[in-house]
């Protein structure tokens, strides 16, 4: 980077002004090479498209060069902007270890953990069983944030992540949970009104409840079912797995969820057609957090929560739902006398 700002006689002749260039727009500059998009990295830092567009411009003009091509398509990297993108990130990497180490001690049992995962398991495995671990924990506040969206360990967005996909960044560790057997489901409601299909080509006469959200597989829907389209038989389509779960349960149509959701307790029907998914659970944390305590104690017990030995609904094979009722004894302990809260209204 050093070599990119004194290049130039453009740069020259600002002098030592361009090494004055704010830490602040560098950052904005990574989120503007990311989305590729004004609009988008604006939505994302919670800043106007103008006020990111001006504190480019200035960035651009305190280092004498252009960083972004840009046109109706959106923002692409100028080779300035290429040779100077690899060391920014290594500045935020390093700022990053910084703060991360400045929040863990290592021989601290008390304060905060934060985690992101998945709206399902977050809601209905992870938080009913940290009631329990917080009893055990009492000086450890975990918070839990349940969204589709996927949060950066690396960028400091949570400290421990559960997501659908490994990230490939070499500073994380990590480990494979278990696996989500996702599989059609209907409501006992459903059943008694409409029936259910029992071939895929009976699906044209049924409703779907269609989940799209980031992490999910958009087109696996048609893909597993060996459809062109969906066209015509998608009767609700929302972004929320908690909101698919309750269309389901209200008898909107056919939902395709986890097994393990009947497993707990769910009211809901086995759709027998022949077809299911699959959607592999992977733990990830930084490697500066192995030696913080309280994060290895979050650590251990997410691990022993999803552990496919303890609860079958998380083995790499399949298993009817059916079949997984009576295997699912010790998976309700914690939950109460049903272990399943019930989305739909009493």
């Amino acid at each position: 980077m050093q070599q990119l700002l004194h290049r130039g006689a453009a740069v020259t002749q600002h002098g030592e002004e361009a090494l004055d260039a704010s830490w602040d727009d560098l950052k904005l500059f990574l989120a503007c090479a990311k989305y590729k998009s004004f609009r988008n990295a604006a939505e994302e830092l919670g800043l106007t498209s103008t006020t990111l567009m001006r504190r480019i411009d200035r960035l651009e003009e305190s280092i004498g060069c252009k960083l972004f091509l840009r046109d109706q398509s959106g923002l692409t990297l100028s080779d300035e902007g290429t040779a100077m993108i690899a060391d920014v990130a290594h500045m935020e990497r390093h700022a990053f270890n910084v703060f991360r180490r400045a929040s863990r001690s290592s021989n601290d049992t008390s304060g905060t953990v934060r985690v992101a995962v998945t709206e399902g398991p977050g809601n209905f495995w992870i938080l009913p069983r940290l009631i329990d671990f917080q009893k055990t924990y009492r000086k450890i506040t975990v918070d839990l944030r349940c969204a589709m969206e996927q949060a950066d360990v690396a960028r400091l967005e949570s400290d421990i992540a559960i997501q659908l996909e490994p990230p490939t960044n070499p500073d994380l560790i990590v480990a494979k949970l278990g696996r989500l057997h996702i599989y059609p489901f209907v409501s006992k409601e459903y059943e008694s009104l409409y029936g259910v299909p029992t071939t895929l080509a009976e699906l044209n006469n049924h409703r779907i409840i269609k989940q799209s959200a980031p992490q999910v597989d958009d087109s696996a829907y048609a893909r597993v079912l060996g459809l062109k389209s969906l066209e015509g038989i998608v009767g609700i389509k929302t972004n929320s797995s908690v909101g698919a779960l309750y269309a389901v349960e209200r008898g909107a149509g056919i939902g395709f969820l986890p097994t393990v959701s009947i497993a707990l307790g769910a009211p809901l029907i086995a759709v027998d057609l022949g077809v299911s998914h699959h959607a592999d659970l992977w733990l990830t944390y930084h490697k500066e957090f192995r030696t913080s305590e309280r994060h290895k104690i979050v650590i251990d017990w997410l691990k022993k929560i999803f552990d496919p030995k303890i609860y079958p609904c998380f083995r790499d094979e399949f298993i009817h739902p059916n079949a997984l009722v009576p295997m699912m004894t010790a998976a309700r302990e914690g939950f109460g006398l049903t272990g399943y809260v019930a989305a739909t209204p009493a």
